[in-house]
């Protein structure tokens, strides 16, 4: 462990417990990540892809109303 690294968790063991839980739960997140591998897409994320492809190669954008629209719609 870097000494950076074990200095902050030093520290957060003087933190609140929600802040504990909060940064367990961070280290959870990353460590699941680690060692994972290559990412292997879905058959349905791939035909999205390939969608998106023949879309872009045939000059199918959406107008900038389409992506203030549907921008706006997040936001609500």
């Amino acid at each position: 462990m870097n000494k950076s690294l074990g200095n902050l968790l030093k520290r957060a063991e003087t933190w609140p417990e929600e802040a504990q839980r909060e940064l367990e739960q961070l280290a959870r997140a990353i460590e699941s990540e680690i060692g994972q591998g290559e990412y292997k897409a879905t058959a349905s994320e791939l035909a999205g892809i390939d969608r998106g492809m023949r879309d872009s190669a045939s000059g199918n954008f959406a107008t900038i109303e389409q992506v203030d629209q549907a921008l706006g719609k997040l936001q609500s």
